[in-house]
C-alpha cells in the first residue's frame, strides 16, 4: 500500500485547520494505535509551524509552503518544503537540548517533533529550498 497527498498553502498560520484536515486523509483506513496518529498530527502541525513562524518569518504571506504526506505499509513520511535562511538543525537540536529547563517557545517545537520522530531532517533541496523530512513508524 502506498498513498501520496501534496498541498500547497500559504505562509499563514491561520492555514493549520486546513493542512490538519487534508492530512486526515492519511488515516484512512485508520492506523489502529490512536496515540501514533495523534503523534504524525502533531509532528505535522509542528513542522508546519515551524516553516511559518521561522523559516518564513521575513518573507511575505504569499511565499508558498508545500506539503507532501505519504503512507507506506509500516510508516509515514512527511516533507515539508519552504523557502528562506539556512538553519541547522542538529544543532539547534543540540543547543536546545541543553536548556531543557527553559519555558522559551524558541526550539521547544523541535524538541518535541524530535522526540517523536523516528526520523528527522532539514536539508537544502537542489532548487535552493529547504526540505524538512519527518518519518513515522506505526
Amino acid at each position: 500500500m502506498k498513498n501520496k497527498i501534496y498541498l500547497k498553502v500559504n505562509t499563514d498560520l491561520t492555514a493549520s485547520p486546513q493542512v490538519l484536515s487534508w492530512f486526515e486523509q492519511m488515516n484512512q483506513p485508520p492506523i489502529p494505535d490512536k496515540k501514533i496518529w495523534w503523534q504524525c498530527q502533531t509532528l505535522m502541525m509542528e513542522g508546519f509551524t515551524n516553516i511559518v513562524e521561522h523559516a518564513h518569518k521575513n518573507l511575505p504571506i504569499e511565499t508558498p509552503i508545500e506539503i507532501e504526506a505519504v503512507r507506506l505499509d509500516e510508516y509515514i513520511e512527511i516533507r515539508i518544503w519552504s523557502q528562506g535562511e539556512p538553519f541547522d538543525l542538529e544543532q539547534q537540536l543540540q543547543q536546545t537540548a541543553e536548556f531543557e529547563e527553559n519555558e522559551q517557545e524558541r526550539g521547544r517545537g523541535l524538541k518535541i517533533m524530535s522526540a517523536i520522530a523516528d526520523k528527522l531532517s532539514y536539508e537544502p533541496t537542489v532548487d535552493r529550498r529547504y526540505c524538512l523530512f519527518i518519518s513515522k513508524y506505526y
